[in-house]
């Protein structure tokens, strides 16, 4: 069973590899069989959409959120301009596990419980990757991730092998190199416990506040604890996000 949550895209034509490079966050893989991480941003500096690349028989592979994947081709298509770049989706299957790996799969990048993706045919196993993502502070699209508003390290991107200070320019590199050599951020991405709730249950994204004032977003839950975006200094105590209490979890 495919990842109805994915659609890939193939990148063709002699200029593919340096038209990517001087968009995305990391390094364009050269060779096959290495799958990189990466995410485009706007010239602000904010997400706009992650994906996983991958270059096979002369295609560079883009397995991007199937939300955000029309839109990522409007923009790679205002900027290819008069390259040698072809742009289509691919009818590739994926696959994703945790247990052992099928033969031509691929590890993960972001984090080792990730487990492998597969590309072509295959089964995706039945591992709950909401509970893994929680555990291990691991970002998605929309439910944590929010296009024209998020910063990638504020979500933990140099962490996840999403982002390489060392290559050339990029779209939105300037402010995320200032946002990388600040001392400390003051937001970002954690873990919140539940402790209690006195009515129904809070969606995802719903705001967090501190004693009245605007803490942070619900992300992803899994069992009593979730994902959030927060502002550190006012996520002490008991928050509330409806009528749910949390508490930031160490």
């Amino acid at each position: 069973m495919n990842d109805s949550n994915r659609r890939i895209l193939a990148i063709g034509g002699d200029d593919r590899r340096d038209f990517l490079q001087g968009l995305v966050t990391n390094d364009v893989p050269s060779d096959p069989g290495n799958l990189r991480y990466s995410a485009l941003l706007s010239p602000q500096g904010k997400y706009l959409c992650d994906f996983m690349m991958l270059e096979q028989d002369d295609t560079l592979f883009l397995d991007a959120p199937a939300v955000l994947f029309d839109d990522l081709v409007k923009r790679l298509t205002m900027y290819r301009l008069r390259r040698k770049v072809t742009l289509s989706e691919a009818d590739i299957g994926l696959h994703r596990g945790t247990g052992p790996a099928p033969a031509g799969a691929l590890a993960d990048p972001r984090h080792p419980a990730l487990g492998w993706r597969l590309y072509g045919n295959g089964t995706t196993d039945n591992s709950d990757f909401n509970a893994i993502r929680v555990q291990h502070l691991i970002p998605e699209a929309i439910s944590e991730l929010i296009p024209n508003d998020s910063y990638i390290l504020e979500f933990g991107f140099e962490t996840l092998n999403g982002v390489d200070f060392r290559k050339g320019c990029y779209v939105g590199q300037e402010v995320t190199a200032r946002m990388k050599h600040k001392i400390d951020l003051k937001k970002g991405l954690g873990r919140v416990r539940i402790i209690g709730s006195s009515g129904s249950e809070p969606e995802l994204g719903s705001e967090i506040l501190a004693d009245g004032k605007p803490a942070g977003r619900l992300g992803t839950r899994s069992g009593d604890r979730a994902l959030a975006w927060l502002r550190f200094n006012r996520a002490t105590g008991v928050m509330h996000a409806g009528e749910t209490e949390l508490t930031l979890d160490t």
